[in-house]
């Protein structure tokens, strides 16, 4: 399969950071990392605003809908590049700050393009790109990507895209489980700072197994060296295998032989053991489930024992579910403690519940364990088709033959998902040009825009010659008759327009011109023209 450079069918450029004195409360809104989760999906707000003037000076680094966001800046190399979105429409026309470089594709499908960049090669390319603790658009506009014909490129997005989603839904079903534990948690024990129950005020250094064993930070560097790893043996802890709710994640990475294990047996790590970090995301716990098989802590673990009157699944819970109220703890803006460590930990202070009690709480833990246990192998196992299939799409090793086309404008994504469904009906295209407004400095404001978006709406049905409507298609439309208007003056419809657009969707609804009905062999509900 031939490989073309990024800068051969798009380009890549960092967003902009406003200074602090260009910040405001409220305003036009700046795409910050937080406002990304983990999983690449738009929290649903924004935390920093400017006024129009930093826009208007800066409307070349405005987001469109089907750019590909990647962090380009982090305080370690490893970082860099482990955050990546597709832009939705909900945040086109926002500009995000320059932590974000941005990647804008114009003569291939921006789906695949972000797809490549999300799998291991796509991954690995990036890493490859990193120069210190940054990464660079003009390095990332150099990375070759396989690239075979645009209909393939669609084929390849949709069906990793299926897959995607499936991962999504998993994702989802692990998070809601998590909120039922901690809701179940809250109600069982209260907030700790407030103590509404009443429970004793104790030190956890009172619930040490023992005074030696209680807590132990992982060995330093001279005591176990990157070299003393090998291929097998005694399974060795590191911060993977802790995950953010509180859970121990599989499989082990690292091992050493079992003759230094015997000269590490301080740090090894049993059943019912809680294993902390105290670097990268500190401060992540989880209970060690080790079917009685040996292992020992790595260097920025610390191992926590105790006795029988605290149990583990209340103390992972309480920490993880109530971080920033326990004691004098503190945490950053990324919800993980600023600082982990055994001196730390020895001075710690939190409600103590009855044993009965946490007992009951331990019970509840266990059997939604379970369920998360299946919905966690569920995800492992099509994370690996993902990977796999991604691997053999990228290397033109997949027979496209049976996947079909998506019948969809482009790889763009249906705002309003309620109304329309999932959009795999044919949409229609305007064949005609939407008309120029009368005077381009009603675009100036809020609502000259809205009266412009209304007049196109009423041009754009009234020339709707299918029977299937989408507001994707119609936001396309005018922001393609925008960029042709001003070019990069051209301002950049996002979320507000989308609002506008679904009030006078369901009026069109209310008032008989557009009807809603369900689509029994698509399974979805569609709007369709009352003429249509």
């Amino acid at each position: 399969m031939n490989k073309h450079e990024i800068q051969s069918f798009g380009e890549a450029f960092n967003g902009k950071t406003p200074s602090k004195v260009e910040q405001r409360s409220a305003g036009k809104p700046i795409l910050k990392i937080r406002d990304i989760d983990e999983n690449g999906q738009f929290r649903g707000r924004f935390e920093s605003f400017v006024e129009e003037a930093f826009y208007k000076k800066h409307s070349k680094k405005k987001l469109r809908t089907n750019d590909t966001i990647i962090l380009n800046a982090a305080h370690n190399s490893d970082y860099v590049g482990s955050k990546n979105a597709f832009v939705p429409p909900e945040l086109n026309g926002v500009i995000a700050t320059g932590e974000w470089l941005i990647v804008r594709v114009k003569d291939a499908s921006p789906s695949y393009v972000n797809h490549f960049l999300k799998s291991p090669l796509g991954k690995k390319s990036l890493k490859n790109c990193v120069k210190g603790i940054h990464l660079y658009p003009k390095d990332v506009e150099r990375i070759k990507i396989p690239f075979p014909p645009l209909e393939d490129q669609k084929r390849i997005a949709h069906l990793l895209g299926k897959v995607e989603k499936l991962i999504a839904q998993r994702k989802q079903h692990l998070q809601q489980l998590d909120d039922l534990l901690k809701g179940v948690f809250l109600e069982m024990f209260g907030d700790p700072i407030s103590n509404p129950l009443g429970y004793p005020i104790r030190p956890l250094s009172e619930f040490y197994v023992n005074p030696k064993e209680g807590t132990k930070c992982g060995p330093f560097g001279s005591a176990l060296k990157k070299a003393e790893l090998v291929e097998a043996g005694i399974p060795v802890w590191n911060m993977d295998n802790i995950d953010l709710s509180g859970r121990m994640i599989l499989p082990f990475r690292m091992w050493i032989t079992e003759k230094k294990h015997q000269e590490l047996l301080s740090y090894s790590v049993v059943d019912g053991d809680i294993v902390i970090s105290r670097a990268g995301t500190v401060g992540k716990m989880c209970v060690a489930k080790m079917d009685s098989q040996t292992a020992i802590i790595s260097t920025n673990l610390i191992r926590l024992r105790l006795g029988a009157e605290l149990l583990p699944s209340y103390f992972v819970a309480l920490m993880t579910y109530c971080k920033g109220r326990i004691g004098r703890l503190k945490t950053g803006p990324d919800g993980a403690f600023t600082h982990m460590n055994t001196g730390i930990l020895n001075k710690l202070e939190f409600p103590y519940p009855p044993i009965e009690l946490q007992s009951q709480f331990a019970v509840i833990v266990e059997k939604i364990e379970g369920i998360k246990s299946y919905y966690q192998q569920s995800l492992f196992e099509l994370e690996n088709l993902y990977g796999a299939l991604s691997q053999k799409a990228f290397k033109g090793e997949l027979d496209l033959s049976r996947v079909p086309l998506p019948i969809v404008t482009g790889d763009m994504s249906v705002t309003l998902a309620k109304l329309e469904g999932e959009a795999h009906g044919t949409v229609h295209k305007v064949p005609n040009p939407l008309p120029d407004p009368g005077d381009l400095k009603t675009l100036d404001s809020a609502e000259g825009c809205s009266a412009l978006i209304e007049q196109w709406l009423n041009v754009y049905l009234e020339q709707f010659e299918s029977t299937q409507f989408s507001t994707q298609n119609f936001m396309e439309t005018a922001q393609q008759k925008l960029w042709e208007l001003l070019e990069d003056e051209a301002p950049e419809w996002g979320a507000t327009e989308y609002d506008q657009l679904k009030t006078w969707v369901f009026q069109a609804l209310e008032s008989g011109r557009l009807t809603q009905s369900y689509d029994e062999d698509g399974n979805r509900v569609q709007i369709t023209s009352a003429n249509g």
